[in-house]
């Protein structure tokens, strides 16, 4: 059983109120939204990702013969329960925001209308799914923000809190506009291109560096790019262009060199040096090493010679803000507008949609988050995707994807791109939205 497309892959409390909900007759539509509550520290937006997960899992939602009788033994549920899983399909809508889409916190970018059994019973990896790749492409869309269009390839499989986080970090953050991945995988599921060069362990399994350099570069004859800093990182360099004018002989062109510890910007200028004078100006400098947004925008901003990037951990794991405050909520049930009240974590009622609104010259300038039937100016963000259990349309590749994406961060005015926290940005709750609490309050 394969653990990332188990039905089980939930919480426990998922059938417990699922039963109780069948006990009791309560099978009419829900609607339940995902939105964020707050921005995690230094945040001033978010990229929204991983539908594309969700509608799959939604689409093949069923238990197997093997984890209904596991059920069945473990003594958690009703017979009753087990019958209604044993033929279970999802028949409910899904709106959603495209993948990509920048927004803020309070705006739904995902609505499930279904049987209200079906609803709350996917919560779990809904949320599970939605959070990683949000969490994931918010992060490195940052990196993108302050690379000025320099490549940034994924390197964080190996420390990536699983394989999936793994996999599926290499698409968020090729989606928020990285170049590519280190990760296969990526590449076969998701058509991500791949990028690679070699490790310490290879230049110090050779008794000689530069022997290490020849047999790398025998075999990788289309990408010849050397890690250069095992030892001593300038003379490397100074093997590496002694080295290519014996490849060049046989056909070799050495691609570049790869810097991975160090200071990287004052390595870089000494390499750049010793390439450039060695005749191999196209040779390009590919940094890596516990970089994120942060280290990349020094490294920018002090005019360091590094024609690529590849960040990992810090990015794969979202360091600085490993989770969001997120959430999936009941919000109308049998067509009557639910609201929670709890201190801290009170939610708008009813289902929704958000406008947004341009300045002239294109940056975002405000949104409207407003009840689903009060048509407003602007653009409406939530599209309908699912109809009945069924998708509406293919999937848009994820090369379109990218380029919403691209599109979404080009409109984000100046101040949102800071990697500092700045003033928030103008997200207003309608007149309608306001009285339609007010209404429940009353009744409440």
């Amino acid at each position: 059983m394969n653990p990332s497309t188990s039905a089980l892959l939930m919480d426990l409390y998922e059938l417990t109120m699922v039963q109780a909900y069948l006990e009791q007759g309560m099978e009419e539509p829900a609607v339940f939204e995902f939105f964020v509550r707050k921005l995690p520290a230094r945040r001033n937006f978010l990229v929204a990702a991983g539908l594309e997960q969700v509608l799959d899992y939604l689409s093949e939602l069923r238990f197997s013969q093997e984890e209904l009788t596991w059920l069945d033994q473990s003594r958690q549920v009703s017979s009753r329960l087990l019958d209604y899983l044993g033929t279970l399909r999802f028949t409910g809508d899904v709106e959603s925001m495209p993948e990509g889409t920048i927004f803020f916190p309070h705006e739904p970018i995902l609505k499930i209308v279904a049987p209200l059994p079906q609803a709350q019973l996917v919560e779990s990896r809904v949320m599970n799914l939605l959070n990683y790749q949000t969490m994931v492409a918010s992060k490195a869309a940052r990196s993108v923000l302050v690379a000025g269009g320099k490549p940034l390839i994924d390197f964080g499989l190996r420390r990536a809190h699983g394989a999936e986080a793994g996999l599926l970090a290499a698409r968020a953050s090729y989606l928020a506009g990285f170049a590519g991945t280190a990760t296969v995988l990526a590449g076969m599921t998701y058509g991500i291109p791949l990028y690679g060069t070699m490790a310490h362990s290879f230049v110090q399994a050779h008794a000689d560096e530069t022997l290490a350099f020849e047999h790398f570069a025998a075999t990788q004859r289309a990408n010849v790019v050397l890690l250069i800093d095992t030892y001593d990182t300038e003379a490397a360099a100074g093997k590496v262009v002694s080295l290519a004018r014996k490849l060049r002989a046989n056909g070799i062109i050495v691609k570049g060199v790869r810097l991975d510890s160090g200071d990287l910007s004052d390595h870089a200028r000494k390499v750049r040096r010793i390439l450039d004078e060695g005749g191999l100006p196209h040779a390009q400098i590919l940094a890596s090493g516990n970089l994120d947004e942060y280290r990349l925008r020094d490294l920018i901003r002090t005019g360091a010679l590094i024609d690529s990037f590849a960040v990992g951990t810090a990015m794969t794991t979202s360091s600085d803000a490993p989770s969001l405050d997120c959430a999936y909520k009941l919000q109308e049930y049998a067509g009557r507008p639910c609201r929670k009240r709890s201190e801290g974590k009170a939610t708008w009622p009813g289902r929704k949609q958000v406008y947004r609104h341009h300045t002239p010259d294109g940056h975002l300038d405000h949104d409207f988050v407003t009840t689903h039937d009060d048509r407003l100016p602007g653009e409406p963000l939530l599209q309908l995707v699912m109809k009945n259990g069924s998708r509406l349309v293919p999937s848009p590749g994820l090369a379109e994807l990218r380029r919403h994406a691209a599109a979404q961060l080009g409109q984000l005015p100046e101040s949102l791109r800071a990697l500092e926290t700045m003033p928030a940005y103008d997200v207003r709750i309608s007149l309608a939205l306001q009285d339609l609490a007010q209404t429940v309050d009353r009744r409440l």
